[in-house]
């Protein structure tokens, strides 16, 4: 077909010799960015012709990293999800455009025409009309999977079917909803689906079989400029969504069935016609910004783009602010794809490994620095949050009221319950079901301050909690900053 006819033509032996290179490119990469571990694949035509580890699982207890290592992939498991639903397609067990509610009847958004209509393959491509993220600031609070779906009816949406905005939950409701199909949880349905038919025998859906592992990566954030294994996130209320383990050898075995279009050793594993929606644009996910320029779309669950060699890619990242930098990407013309994955808080550089790769597969040469360019995209993941970051309670502040006025518990349907209490240094603010203690700190008049830090807010972020009164003398309402994305940061007084 012409639409499928590349504009630049890869000559005999151009792969062979970005491959060659990867070695030196991959060595290089950790030494600039000193991240502890990094892991790459290559598969060509159905093949794995690169596998190879790089550093250490742990900075402070080391262990090296082999392609059998096990690392968190994070948003990367969206793509594996979706070719586990692509199987139940091809399997007539569901389909892309059967309506969640068919399956889960509980499961609601703040529009019920929009909660009626809405299908797998909306949730997938995150076209679903559920702000960006929306629930993950649940999760942060110690909420459930379930929990967090049910609470998704009280978020603001945009139009349906015509913006994209990404969200983790959204892909869990619908990835719950196969999996209830199907008779089991998501974690075992994937197993049986994906990881034992292809023998990804180090992969899973399940935190605890991560945690199992003795060959597995650490994650690392940077602190006083030194990587540091400080915390693991555990993300199985999204496992659908950023919740797989695996090894670059066992990712290898993903891609080649990918690259193979499904089949795998010449047999179909996964039918074309289910799996070519996951992998093909069906919505436009960043428009272009000028005429020159090509815009982004995505697939369900895949990210989709044109190469500038006029060729097609399929692709995804992965990014745990806890410590996980993760990247796959396929160039279906040339049969080929790639992932590296890392141990270490996102800055690019799996991605600036991947570009280096892919400019030589098609053009022989690298024609830029892309650590340079991907790191002003990743920046955000290390910005602390809040107004008040870096700032001082003003000199002639306020004194605060008596602890009587703020004391008592405040309820917000989406947060739940927000309850004030005097703790052994004073005020404190419990949230969430795993009641997560925060102190808080006076800073003028009615306005206190917690620090907050998770995957979601980086060391060193602070919410302003600013309590509201009536006409009585104590507090009406109280509303936490970083808790406003959405604008449902308000607690009233019960």
């Amino acid at each position: 077909m012409p639409n499928e006819i590349p504009g630049v033509a890869i000559p005999p032996g151009q792969i062979a010799a970005a491959v060659g290179r990867l070695d030196e490119l991959a060595r290089a990469l950790r030494k600039r960015t000193r991240i502890p571990g990094i892991a790459v694949a290559v598969v060509l035509e159905g093949q794995k012709i690169f596998a190879q580890g790089y550093g250490l699982r742990n900075n402070k207890e080391g262990g090296d990293v082999d392609a059998d290592t096990v690392f968190q992939l994070a948003s990367v498991s969206k793509s594996i999800g979706a070719t586990v639903i692509a199987r139940e397609v091809g399997e007539k067990r569901v389909a892309w455009n059967d309506r969640i509610t068919q399956y889960l009847p509980w499961f609601k958004l703040s529009d019920s025409w929009v909660s009626t209509q809405l299908t797998l393959a909306d949730l997938y491509a995150h076209r679903s009309g559920l702000p960006d993220h929306g629930g993950d600031d649940l999760e942060e609070l110690g909420y459930d999977r379930t929990q967090i779906l049910e609470r998704l009816r009280y978020l603001p949406l945009h139009p349906f079917r015509s913006t994209y905005e990404y969200t983790n939950f959204g892909v869990t409701a619908a990835a719950e909803a196969v999996a209830t199909a199907a008779g089991v949880d998501w974690a075992t349905l994937s197993e049986h689906e994906l990881y034992r038919p292809l023998r990804m025998d180090r992969s899973s859906s399940r935190y605890a079989d991560f945690a199992r592992r003795d060959n597995r990566a650490h994650g690392h954030i940077k602190q006083d400029g030194e990587y540091v294994p400080r915390y693991q996130r555990e993300p199985d209320a999204q496992s659908p969504a950023g919740g797989v383990s695996s090894s670059v050898n066992d990712m290898a075995k993903w891609l080649a069935m990918l690259i193979e279009n499904g089949n795998v050793q010449g047999r179909p594993f996964i039918p074309a016609a289910a799996l070519l929606p996951a992998i093909t644009p069906q919505i436009v996910s960043r428009a272009a910004t000028s005429p020159n320029a090509r815009a982004d779309t995505y697939g369900y669950g895949f990210n989709v783009n044109v190469q500038a060699s006029g060729r097609t890619d399929f692709n995804h990242s992965g990014a745990f602010g806890l410590g996980a930098g993760t990247a796959f990407a396929v160039i279906p013309s040339a049969r080929v794809g790639i992932v590296v994955l890392t141990n270490a808080a996102p800055i690019g550089a799996a991605e600036a490994l991947i570009a280096e790769f892919m400019e030589l597969v098609q053009f022989g040469s690298i024609s830029r620095d892309w650590f340079a360019a991907y790191q002003p995209l990743f920046a955000p993941y290390a910005e602390r949050a809040g107004s008040l970051v870096d700032k001082h309670p003003p000199e002639n502040a306020a004194p605060p009221r008596a602890p009587a006025a703020y004391l008592g518990v405040y309820g917000n349907p989406y947060f739940g319950d927000a309850h004030v209490v005097e703790g052994r240094a004073g005020l404190e603010l419990v949230l969430g079901p795993k009641a997560m203690r925060f102190a808080m700190r006076h800073w003028d008049g009615d306005r206190y301050t917690i620090a907050m830090h998770g995957e979601n807010y980086e060391e060193g972020s602070v919410s302003a909690v600013d309590f509201k009164f009536g006409d009585s003398d104590t507090a009406a309402a109280v509303s936490v900053e970083l808790l406003e994305t959405n604008r449902l940061g308000t607690f009233a007084r019960r």
